[in-house]
């Protein structure tokens, strides 16, 4: 297809002839024969945005979950209410997410039996790693006598409740309309199969939007279970075996561990650091000196960034999220959403990149703010490179954003509704 009109961020004007890759730039372009012609009218024409961190099927489940997260729910009895007017899956399972404590207090099964007995129940936490069931919960995923009914995502318990047969087409469109042309799932349980069936699904139209798959060598970390010399043994099998590693980081202790174990192992040009939640001033230095890659979400700033304020001691604020220092001392970062565990809209998390404002305006770590452009480049990685931006030249790939405002006016509002088409692969996918 041909693309006129089009501007670029540094403010050219160019006709864009786009395939499989880009084939031409030039300020004017002559169509060809039967060759699709989109008029860009002066607007903005970039890379398609790349989410490097999302949790696909997760995503796609959280459609047809209760959300019970801290916007919804204020008490218990609010969470008895809501539970009850939940509809029961056809696998026989209320399904919840998005739950945090500031919500209604810590959960167990003798808690959520008293809220909720009647069917199994099963409530994630919004970080993504814990499940609380209730009883019949338990007693249906063959746990009848576990103690307390809080469960982590990943172990061998969920082998026992039936996969929801989701859809991704709603997930993807929602996507598109934010100029998603690629996506990155970090699932950590994600197996062959899972990949066949994804494959079939963006082969046959349901899902849109290139996906690449993390290495074999994915791991969450949990504080209670750091063991320096277990991860550096696996850290290095994996290597050997698998290619690189990518460690889910969300606390100091885990980075930390993380970092010692990494410097033992030796490196693979592949390795990542996932979320990087908590970055102690005195781990930046190491993060860039290995050389490992971070795939961090500014987007909670703005989502959970008032409730940090109160949760979070005041003397280690600083080291949330960090993003402006990681870049100054020359530590690889690209950005993400962690869909559906952070809002799915790329464009709010650069907005967040820039400002770091909670909900209620406060801001956390203005130190950390970097530009407009700089947070847009981080979502425009290549799949593999996350921290190599592609660029609208002639032999990069043929996946683009248009939005529809000059460059001047698409970086001053980083605006999901200025996005007015989006290209994959030089086909039309979405004309807003």
């Amino acid at each position: 297809m041909l693309i006129q009109r089009a501007r670029l961020l540094n403010g050219r004007t160019v006709d864009i002839r786009v395939s499989s890759h880009i084939d031409e730039v030039a300020e004017t372009l002559t169509p060809r024969l039967a060759e699709t012609v989109f008029d860009a009218a002066g607007g903005t024409v970039i890379p398609g945005l790349h989410d490097h961190h999302v949790h696909l099927r997760a995503a796609a489940a959280a459609l047809d979950s209760v959300q019970v997260g801290p916007a919804t729910v204020h008490s218990r009895d609010e969470l008895s209410r809501v539970l009850a007017r939940a509809p029961v899956g056809e696998d026989g399972w209320i399904r919840a997410v998005g739950y945090h404590e500031s919500a209604a207090g810590s959960l167990d099964r003798y808690t959520l039996d008293e809220l909720f007995d009647a069917v199994p129940v099963r409530i994630q936490h919004r970080s993504g790693v814990l499940w609380f069931l209730n009883s019949a919960g338990l007693f249906a995923v063959g746990l009848p006598d576990h103690p307390d009914g809080r469960l982590r995502s990943y172990d061998s318990w969920s082998d026992a409740v039936a996969r929801r047969d989701t859809s991704l087409a709603t997930i993807s469109r929602r996507l598109l309309s934010y100029g998603v042309t690629g996506v990155t799932d970090a699932t950590p349980d994600l197996g062959a199969d899972d990949i066949v069936t994804l494959t079939e699904e963006h082969r046959h139209g349901g899902l849109h939007q290139g996906v690449h798959w993390l290495s074999p060598g994915k791991r969450i970390l949990h504080d209670d279970s750091l063991d320096l010399d277990e991860l550096t043994e696996w850290i290095a099998a994996t290597h050997r075996t698998s290619g690189a590693v990518a460690l889910h980081c969300v606390t100091a202790s885990q980075l930390v561990v993380s970092l010692a174990a990494l410097r033992a192992a030796g490196t693979h040009p592949g390795d990542r650091i996932e979320h990087a939640a908590v970055v102690p001033a005195d781990s930046i230095t190491e993060l860039a000196d290995i050389g490992v890659l971070v795939v961090t979400q500014p987007n909670f700033i703005a989502e959970r960034g008032d409730q940090y304020l109160v949760d979070v001691d005041p003397e280690d604020q600083a080291a949330l999220w960090r993003l402006a220092s990681l870049l100054e001392a020359g530590v690889r970062v690209a950005l993400s959403t962690d869909l559906p565990f952070g809002g799915a809209d790329p464009w709010a998390a650069m907005h967040a990149a820039t400002r770091r404002a909670g909900p209620s305006g406060a801001v956390l770590n203005e130190g950390e703010c970097v530009s407009a452009t700089t947070a847009l480049t981080m979502f425009t990685g290549h799949a593999e490179r996350p921290d190599v931006p592609r660029t609208v030249d002639p032999g990069q790939p043929g996946d683009l954003c248009v939005l529809g405002a000059s460059p001047v006016e698409v970086l001053d509002t980083l605006d999901a509704g200025l996005v007015t088409a989006t290209i994959i692969g030089g086909h039309l996918q979405v004309v807003n």
